[in-house]
């Protein structure tokens, strides 16, 4: 789909990209399954561990609260996130999102996390390469970027397995864990519409 000034792509509530066994499907506040999957998230000791969000999430409140403000962002066409599914069961198996797009300058960034029991199985890089398929087939966009925390081998394993070429380090761009009163450095990876797709098949990854 073609990028104009006069209509810029927003994200369709209704997609659900699938393939590689999975389905990107939405988030639902109201749904108290998905809402217990969040905070478990949120609480994970792996995901606090390279992530710092800006609001704590600590309890079903929160993580409600949280959804409901994604949705109200994703309306907004800022951003589209992507809940990760098993494609035969419909289990939540993590997150996806296509965040801070830019539709003047037809970039924005990705990221993503894995539930601990979906952990080992390629989830994080097959979510990430229909995400990434998605974002320029549908958003027409033109770049899009992914940062992980310096030391986070596995997303730079899962970056680079689906085409996010390394680009550099970005001294003090991310908050410590746990903390939003000192920073640590970010790997910058990037990938262009114009580049190959890598075929997943052929390329070992682990999550």
């Amino acid at each position: 789909m073609a990028l104009t000034d006069e209509q810029p792509a927003v994200p369709r509530p209704d997609a659900t990209p699938h393939g590689h066994g999975l389905r990107l499907d939405r988030w639902d506040p109201d749904a108290e399954v998905q809402v217990e999957a969040w905070l478990r998230s949120r609480t994970d000791p792996d995901f606090r561990r390279w992530n710092t969000p800006l609001t704590v999430v600590n309890d079903l409140a929160g993580a409600r609260a949280a959804l409901a403000a994604q949705r109200k962002q994703a309306a907004d066409g800022t951003c589209a996130p992507f809940r990760i599914t098993d494609a035969a069961s419909g289990t939540t198996l993590g997150h996806v999102g296509v965040n801070m797009i830019d539709h003047t300058f037809r970039t924005a960034r990705v990221g993503y996390w894995v539930l601990p029991e979906a952990r080992g199985r390629r989830v994080a890089t097959r979510a990430l390469a229909l995400a990434t398929d998605w974002a320029f087939a549908e958003l027409g966009l033109h770049r899009l970027e992914l940062g992980h925390a310096l030391g986070h081998d596995a997303s730079c394993r899962i970056a680079l397995t689906c085409g996010y070429g390394y680009e550099g380090t970005l001294r003090g761009a991310m908050f410590e864990a746990g903390r939003q009163d000192a920073f640590r450095d970010v790997h910058l990876h990037g990938r262009l519409a114009t580049d190959p797709s890598p075929d997943l098949d052929r390329v070992p990854a682990r999550d």
